[in-house]
């Protein structure tokens, strides 16, 4: 899946750089919807369920592997810019996640913006997380064993999780893994990361879109400034799990995930950054075939092989 000549044309006529997704949002998830219709009914071994907080239910998915002897938990938060998405059009990539990992996969249907604006998800995802950590006799699965991970907004959630629990002091995980995370506020020409600029026009997710979905989340412009919202935007990276953090070569979001991965080792955490060569933004979400896919689970199984002190 090398991106030859031809295929960079293709990607530059599917990048649709003057759709407005602060209008058309619906239409979108209606076309996630549809396109995911077949996987409802899960060929996959799953169970749902529902965490409660305040005045609403959170759904979850709980994906378990083939394998028996399970010995940790992947808690998943999908990407589709705080938007889009949801844990029916994450079924195959969860299962396939307990299948490749060896782990439980618990996979959140956190609130959506605009309808719920920023801090709706990052809460909704916390409060999963502290069910989980909590109350470890639901899964039979120690704390220590638990690692928070998220694709694109999902990564940003995870990220936000993290800093959140640093900061309540109720838990902290031990591991998180960010998979092109959004992690600053500023998607516009004057972002001080190169990837924005020359990454942001041909490639499918666009830096327009990427604004597009921000002003759908944010609830206000203070919030551009709020560790939660945007993690780079934190002042203090310290005390945060062990974490790994992986790139696309062609995404937009590359060089402010790999940044934050830096202001997160310089504070003294274990941080491990790797970029996967020829991969598009969303690339996750691809079968295994794929040697991007591949590669990329490689790297996270060696990462939970590691051990679980932060």
């Amino acid at each position: 899946m090398a991106i030859n000549r031809i295929m960079r044309v293709a990607l530059r006529a599917l990048s649709y750089t003057d759709i407005d997704m602060k209008k058309t949002y619906q239409f979108h998830r209606t076309i996630i919807h549809l396109r995911n219709l077949h996987l409802r009914k899960s060929p996959y071994q799953t169970w749902d369920h529902v965490v409660s907080f305040e005045n609403h239910n959170i759904p979850v998915r709980i994906f378990a592997p083939d394998d028996e002897g399970v010995q940790s938990i992947l808690i998943f938060f999908h990407g589709g810019g705080w938007v889009t998405g949801n844990i029916d059009s994450y079924n195959r990539v969860c299962a396939n996640m307990a299948n490749m990992t060896g782990n439980i996969v618990v996979s959140v249907d956190y609130r959506l913006a605009p309808e719920y604006h920023f801090p709706a998800a990052p809460e909704d995802c916390y409060r999963v997380v502290q069910e989980i950590f909590l109350h470890t006799d639901l899964l039979h699965i120690p704390a220590d064993k638990i690692t928070v991970i998220g694709d694109s907004a999902g990564g940003n959630l995870a990220a936000a999780v993290s800093l959140m629990a640093r900061d309540r002091g109720e838990f902290l995980p031990a591991r998180q893994i960010l998979l092109y995370p959004a992690t600053y506020f500023d998607h516009t020409e004057q972002s001080p990361y190169t990837s924005i600029r020359d990454n942001g026009t041909k490639y499918l997710l666009t830096s327009k879109r990427i604004c597009d979905y921000m002003e759908l989340y944010k609830a206000s412009d203070d919030d551009l400034q709020n560790p939660y919202f945007a993690p780079l935007a934190s002042k203090d990276f310290s005390r945060q799990p062990k974490t790994l953090i992986i790139t696309a070569e062609y995404d937009p979001l590359r060089d402010e995930g790999e940044d934050y991965g830096l202001r997160l080792k310089d504070a003294g955490n274990k941080v491990e950054v790797r970029r996967i060569p020829d991969a598009l933004h969303g690339f996750f979400s691809l079968p295994p075939v794929f040697r991007q896919v591949r590669e990329c689970y490689r790297i996270i199984n060696d990462f939970l092989s590691e051990g679980s002190e932060p």
